[in-house]
């Protein structure tokens, strides 16, 4: 609901044109695509922007606008200056303000906290969410209980569909800029909440009902992410489980394939190869009928490494070369809003793992070197993981000085923003790798590096 105060944005209005709001969003989305951007941007989107409830865009939605209108300021497309809207200016960017996902630890982002202010304020423009607000916000949380014994006086609509929905959104950008240890505990109420509302909404019909599922799965896939990446492999099994139990009920097929994606990709991380197969293999028939090439290209993908991890050369090539086909044909708008991360360095990290598991370290370093080189820094967490895939080819390659300096800048990202149990689990054992080759030059100073984080690291956990 806008502000008595909004002012509607006439400049961006009038920039839509003849186009329908859904239709702008899909250009929006687009041009995001092109510049490796990460937006999910809809009619809804478009409106709170014309109706003046959205007086300055975050960063991301910053430098798409800004893409898309080259030439044109911010104030050009009718929005406020950042630090009027914020009031941040005189306080300046040094240090960082707190963030309320991480608190005040000197490692958080000026995003991070634009983003939860527009969040909190989206959760608590309605009178009848107030108790899932504080939940699916990350703010005071309440307990399970008690939240559920609130919910059922409630009604249940459009606005608790978009609560979660903006939930698994926040939680993607998070994890995107810092991996997902410091995120995991905190994200569980907000899961909760999500389930707690579908259960409470359980009589109410239509496309709320179907927004209001579709979201709570993808935020049990989104949490079962954080906890996979943070090492937690059986919480992570038991809420991608949860996210297709989910799809299956409502019939919801693209969240069904997304569940069945993460499942194979947590088969494999956990040895579980033949599962991870299967897993991928009934990914792609539900993807079938989504008409996402994307989508298939990278459930190809699971399957590829699948057979990797069997030690089936011929069957990880034949899944590479469909996977490469179908990624050739392009994006399109019915690509799904979570595969914004999916693009060429995703698809080129994800081979490197299949020459890797195959035992092709040279040609795995290649193409790790490629995802590396290819990432938008924006995406930090990203960025580290294609770094240290690439350390650890190249130390097991027999280049151990190059991997101690990818291994050093991999260091710089977990000393930063950057948590991430995953990323620190493959840099220990790149250290393995190069205990016995500390006379070449460069590796002494990595692996004195690397065991002077590990106590720090292991305290966050």
């Amino acid at each position: 609901m806008a502000s008595s105060r909004a002012v509607p944005n006439l400049e961006f209005r009038r920039l839509r044109g003849q186009r329908s709001p859904g239709e702008f969003a899909a250009l929006v989305r687009r041009a995001a695509r092109e510049i490796g951007e990460q937006v999910a941007c809809d009619a809804r989107y478009i409106g709170r922007v014309e109706a003046g409830e959205i007086r300055c865009p975050n960063y991301a939605y910053e430098r798409v606008f800004l893409h898309m209108f080259p030439g044109l300021t911010l104030a050009d497309l009718g929005f406020s200056a950042r630090e009027t809207v914020r009031g941040r200016a005189a306080r300046g960017r040094t240090p960082r303000p707190p963030d309320p996902y991480y608190g005040n630890n000197g490692n958080n982002s000026t995003y991070s906290n634009e983003e939860s202010d527009v969040l909190r304020r989206a959760f608590m423009t309605s009178g009848t969410v107030t108790v899932a607000a504080a939940s699916l916000g990350f703010g005071p949380l309440p307990g399970a209980e008690a939240l559920r014994s609130d919910l059922p006086r409630q009604r249940i609509g459009a606005s608790e569909a978009s609560a979660v929905e903006a939930a698994v959104r926040q939680i993607r950008l998070l994890d995107d800029r810092h991996g997902a240890d410091g995120l995991y505990k905190r994200a569980a109420q907000p899961l909760r909440a999500a389930y707690a509302l579908l259960d409470a909404g359980a009589t109410t019909r239509g496309s709320t009902a179907d927004r209001l599922a579709a979201g709570a799965g993808e935020l049990a896939i989104s949490v079962g992410w954080l906890a996979h990446d943070s090492g937690r492999l059986e919480d992570a099994r038991s809420h991608y489980a949860e996210a297709l139990a989910t799809a299956r009920v409502a019939g919801d097929t693209a969240l069904e394939a997304h569940a069945f994606c993460n499942t194979s990709f947590l088969a494999r991380d956990a040895g579980r190869h033949r599962e991870a197969v299967r897993a991928a293999q009934a990914g792609q028939r539900a993807a079938g009928q989504l008409g996402s090439d994307r989508l298939l290209a990278l459930l190809t993908l699971r399957e590829a490494g699948a057979w990797a991890g069997l030690g089936d050369r011929a069957g990880c090539e034949r899944a590479l070369s469909r996977a490469h086909t179908l990624f050739g044909r392009g994006p399109s708008d019915t690509d799904p809003e979570w595969m914004s991360f999916f693009g060429e360095p995703e698809l080129q990290a994800l081979e490197a793992q299949c020459w890797s598991a195959l035992g092709d370290w040279p040609r795995a370093a290649r193409h790790a070197h490629r995802a590396a080189a290819l990432q938008d820094p924006h995406f930090a967490r990203n960025l580290a993981l294609y770094r240290a895939q690439l350390a650890a080819d190249l130390a097991r390659a027999d280049a151990p000085a190059e991997a101690a300096a990818v291994g050093e800048q991999v260091l710089d990202a977990l000393e930063g923003d950057v948590e991430s149990t995953r990323i620190r689990a493959m840099l220990d054992d790149t250290a393995r790798v190069l205990g016995s080759r500390r006379s070449t030059a460069g590796v002494t100073s990595f692996l004195d590096r690397h065991a002077a984080t590990a106590p720090a690291a292991a305290a966050r956990v």
